[in-house]
């Protein structure tokens, strides 16, 4: 596995780059192909960012992997996101590559965590032991080859295998330059249908002139954001502590009285 030199980096600078800030929630590539409705974010994850609810004595991040067939364009899509980079000479993931990628969503830092796996069958074993934790799964297929579309029930159903919690989902078809307007419109079709199938968000991207790239990742890091801030202001009206899980006085507890309340209790056991 290779680690970003420059993830601790990323991970530590006081401000994420401009485009990198969000404030209002990305749409979707396609309102008629996504799962997860909603315009903006959710007023009670509004709430607590404005009013400083959220405790930061952890680091918020999300997992994101990244599966899907050899060679369908998977480590490009993380290179021109990440390195806003692109290389025409293919080379194979092997076992797993990792980057991270800082945000500001709502003036709240957070961190995208992205898992490159392989696609080579001999590395799968190897990869799949990384899927497990993720937030956010996403399945990448070639636009101009139909049958690495028609493997990809198979990969989400080894994701989500790995996981308890059903994490969000994308279908993402690569190398939209390679097709015209419409070959393009006949392979959305089909993509547009099997995402409807798997219950997923669909993108098409192009890696080499940066199509959709940053946007779709900007959406990700968003809807991660919103359904990992949705449960920590559960947890807070849950009177649970975030971070450590430690379930704290419930509101209709004096703490005052409870002290005062056990030390009677000591006394007349001393008494007696």
């Amino acid at each position: 596995m290779r680690q970003s030199r420059s993830a601790t980096l990323k991970m530590m600078v006081d401000r994420a780059p401009n485009d990198r800030q969000i404030n209002k929630l990305p749409p979707p590539y396609l309102k008629s192909s996504t799962p997860y409705a909603g315009s903006d974010f959710r007023p009670e994850v509004k709430s607590a960012c404005i009013s400083n609810r959220l405790i930061s004595a952890g680091l918020k991040i999300s997992k994101v992997i990244i599966l899907g067939n050899v060679a369908v364009g998977k480590s490009c899509l993380v290179n021109r996101f990440c390195h806003s980079v692109f290389d025409q000479n293919y080379k194979a993931t092997i076992g797993v590559d990792f980057e991270v990628e800082r945000f500001d969503i709502l003036q709240v830092p957070f961190n995208l965590q992205i898992w490159d796996t392989a696609g080579q069958e001999r590395f799968k074993c190897i990869a799949s032991s990384y899927y497990r934790g993720a937030h956010a799964v996403v399945v990448a297929f070639d636009l101009t080859n139909l049958y690495s579309l028609s493997s990809c029930p198979a990969w989400l159903e080894d994701a989500l295998k790995a996981n308890t919690v059903r994490p969000l989902v994308f279908l993402v078809g690569t190398k939209r330059d390679l097709l015209s307007e419409a070959a393009y419109k006949h392979v959305e079709d089909q993509a547009t249908r099997m995402a409807r199938a798997l219950q997923a968000e669909y993108w098409c991207v192009s890696s080499k002139c940066g199509l959709n790239v940053d946007t779709f990742f900007q959406r990700i890091a968003a809807l991660t954001f919103n359904v990992s801030v949705t449960q920590e202001c559960r947890e807070i009206d849950s009177s649970k502590e975030i971070g450590n899980g430690l379930v704290t006085l419930k509101k209709t507890e004096n703490p005052i009285g409870g002290m005062e309340k056990r030390k009677r209790l000591k006394n007349d056991c001393c008494n007696s």
